[in-house]
């Protein structure tokens, strides 16, 4: 399947109303995930969750400002950059294919808008385990499930100032793990690894400084407990046809 298609199924949040920090989407499937909106039409969509869904490993407060501040600020910063210009009616695809001509602002906001997104999305409040098929290749490509979690963490706590790590599909669909700086994801022609995006970590400090402060390391070992495993073999499903 070309990337295209498998960003427009992606979907980044189910079309859920939080209020006082509820959410009223229920419990995140397979029918729910399949029916999501399409992420290229640049809306700012609500959690999936409520904001103390993913206690105790995330708190609630850091929940809410991160979502509601920081994310939403990157949404805004995005469209008011791309605001009547040609990328206004381009798809994220489109614009990241060609970021490093569109400006530092479209570069830092666009990724900051996507990633976001992403992120939430491979989080949920019960954590099973990856589907076999994609716990085969992970075993495949790295040995074993617990080498793959190591190299995976330690990428992500290794990543200097701030940035993400990701679990991703290669061109030659080969399952790659790597990090990437600020904003930017693999999706993106200045990134130094490329590939369909399947599973993140955010590593920036507003991500997990009120609970955990300056222990990275613990934020990244209770990620764990709360990665949506589901919506990850889908993405993984999708990305390799």
């Amino acid at each position: 399947m070309e990337r295209r298609k498998f960003l427009k199924n992606l979907g980044m949040g189910v079309a859920a109303t939080v209020i006082a920090g509820k959410s009223l989407a229920g419990k995140l499937t397979n029918s729910t995930i399949s029916t999501m909106e399409n992420f290229n039409t640049h809306e700012f969509k609500a959690l999936p969750y409520a904001y103390d869904a993913l206690e105790p490993y995330i708190d609630a407060r850091t929940m809410e400002i991160h979502y509601d501040r920081h994310h939403r600020a990157y949404f805004n910063n995005f469209t008011a950059a791309i605001k009547g210009t040609n990328l206004e009616n381009s798809t994220i695809e489109q614009i990241f294919a060609k970021v490093s001509e569109a400006g530092d602002a479209v570069r830092n906001n666009s990724g900051g808008f996507y990633n976001h997104f992403f992120f939430w999305n491979n989080l949920a409040p019960k954590s099973t385990g990856p589907s076999a098929e994609l716990s085969a290749a992970l075993i495949k490509e790295f040995g074993s499930f617990d080498k793959f979690k190591e190299l995976l963490s330690n990428s992500a706590k290794t990543r200097f100032g701030s940035g993400w790590a990701w679990l991703y599909l290669t061109a030659d669909k080969k399952l790659a793990v790597g990090s990437t700086p600020n904003q930017d994801n693999p999706l993106m022609d200045v990134s130094a690894i490329k590939g369909t995006p399947l599973l993140t970590i955010d590593v920036w400090e507003h991500a997990y400084y009120l609970k955990y402060q300056n222990k990275r390391a613990d934020y990244i070992d209770a990620f764990w407990n709360i990665v949506n495993w589901e919506e990850v073999s889908r993405r993984y499903q999708e990305a390799k046809e």
